[in-house]
Parts: structure tokens; sequence; C-alpha cells
């Protein structure tokens, strides 16, 4: 994937299963995806897809309150984080963060601004949105 944004529109649920292949194509070799999106875009939504297109068997739901939820795809582990609720950077600082970061395993990211120093150098930065019709538009881009 170059570093030019790609555009991915759907408008059923029944295709998220489609828009994850298309996502793990563009970023199977990059761990941290960061996930922006107004409240209600469909972020939450969106990552239960990619999970279960990694093979997640348990239930996926956002660590609002938690901020980092553990799935198992096979033997290997993803996290799942949600930073709407914190203050500040040294709440993720003290979850330790970067060591998720540099796991080398799958980070979805919601929230992601409110940890922008903190983000790793090469990340797949995912833009959601919705249109009037509802159809939902992301755009992809790896940095």
């Amino acid at each position: 994937m170059s570093n030019q944004p790609v555009t991915i529109r759907f408008s059923k649920l029944e295709e998220l299963e489609q828009v994850s292949s298309e996502l793990m194509q563009l970023g199977r070799d990059t761990p941290v995806w960061l996930f922006e999106g107004h409240m209600g875009a469909g972020k939450t939504t969106l990552i239960k897809a990619i999970c279960r297109y990694l093979g997640v068997q348990s239930h996926v739901q956002s660590p609002t309150f938690s901020l980092v939820n553990e799935y198992a795809a096979g033997q290997d582990s993803i996290y799942h984080f949600d930073f709407y609720r914190i203050k500040d950077e040294t709440e993720a600082l003290d979850m330790g963060i970067e060591e998720y970061f540099d796991s080398g395993s799958f980070c979805f990211v919601e929230w992601p601004g409110m940890i922008g120093s903190l983000w790793p150098e090469h990340y797949l930065h995912i833009d959601l949105r919705a249109d009037e019709s509802g159809t939902r538009i992301l755009q992809v881009k790896r940095i």
C-alpha cells in the first residue's frame, strides 16, 4: 500500500466481512490501527468485524471503562483500546501502551487523538464517517 489514502464505502452490515478483508490487505503488516470518527460512526462495529475476520471467537465489545480488552485469535493476541474517557496521556503510559504498541500484536485503538503524542512511528489510520444517506466512508492511510 502506498501512502496515498484509500477510500472504502459500505452501507450494510453484511458488507463488513468484505470491508475487513480489504482492510487486512491494506494493513496486514501494520499492527497498530488508529480508528477515528465521531461518536456512533461505527468504530466498535468495524473492529468487531475485523476481529471476527481474524478468528476471534469471544465477544468483542468496546473497552470504554477498562481501556483495553484482549482477544485471542488462534495463538495470537489482539488488543482493543478505547481512550474516550482518559484524562491525559499519563493514563495510557501507566497502562503500558508503548509495550502494547511494540508487541507486534494487532492493536486497534478507538479515540487515538487522546494519546496523540504516543502514536508509534508507523500505523494504519482509519477515519470513519457517515454521509447523509448513512453510507459509511473509510479513509485509510498507512503512515
